[in-house]
C-alpha cells in the first residue's frame, strides 16, 4: 500500500467541528505565550475531546512549550480514538499487515495519521531520551511500511548510527581511563 497516496482520502482536519471549539483554538492561537491559551485548548477538548483537530492542536501546543510528556498524553489518547475507528488494537504491538489493509480500507486518511501520531511519539520519546521505547516504535513503523514513506526505516538508521558513535565514544573514554 502507498502511504503517501491520500488523494482520495478524508482528513482529520476535514471533520466539522463545533463552533464554539473552532473559535477557542483560534483564541489560543491568538493568545499564545499567555497562559490563557492553555485554558482555551482545554475548553475545546471538553466541548469535542474526540475530534482529532482539537487534539493536533493540544499536541502542538504542548509541543512547541517542551511539555514533552503531556505531547505524549495527547499522542496516545490520538492514537486510542484513530484505533477504535480504524477497529485496529489499542496496543501498536499487535497490528499486523492484514488489519492494516483493513484499516486503510475503513479510512486511509485516519489511518495514515494514526501511523503519523506513532512516528510523532517516537520523535518525543526520543527526545526524552527514551531511546529503546522510541526505536521499538520505529521498528514496528518500518515493519508496516515496506516502502519507508513514512520515513520510519531513515529515523531508525539515524538512531542506530547515533547510539553506535556513542558507545564507540564511550569505549574510547573508558579506554583512556583504564590506561
Amino acid at each position: 500500500m502507498d502511504l503517501l497516496d491520500f488523494s482520495d482520502c478524508k482528513l482529520y482536519f476535514e471533520d466539522a467541528l463545533p463552533p464554539e471549539a473552532e473559535r477557542l483554538i483560534a483564541q489560543a492561537a491568538e493568545d499564545y505565550g499567555d497562559p490563557t491559551a492553555e485554558l482555551s485548548l482545554l475548553r475545546a477538548n471538553l466541548l469535542a475531546p474526540e475530534h482529532l483537530t482539537v487534539l493536533v492542536s493540544l499536541y502542538r501546543y504542548y509541543f512547541y512549550q517542551h511539555r514533552l510528556d503531556d505531547v505524549l498524553i495527547v499522542a496516545d489518547h490520538a492514537k486510542r480514538i484513530s484505533a477504535r475507528h480504524l477497529g485496529i488494537p489499542n496496543d501498536w504491538r499487535q497490528i499486523d499487515e492484514a488489519q492494516l489493509g483493513s484499516a486503510a480500507a475503513t479510512s486511509f486518511g485516519l489511518l495514515r495519521f494514526y501511523l503519523l501520531a506513532l512516528k510523532a511519539e517516537s520523535v518525543v520519546l526520543l527526545r526524552l531520551g527514551r531511546i529503546a521505547e522510541s526505536r521499538d516504535r520505529l521498528t514496528k513503523l518500518a515493519a508496516l511500511d515496506s516502502r519507508d514513506h513514512l520515513g520510519a526505516a531513515k529515523l531508525l538508521e539515524v538512531v542506530d548510527e547515533f547510539q553506535s558513535e556513542e558507545t564507540t565514544s564511550e569505549t574510547a573514554s573508558l579506554n583512556l581511563v583504564a590506561a
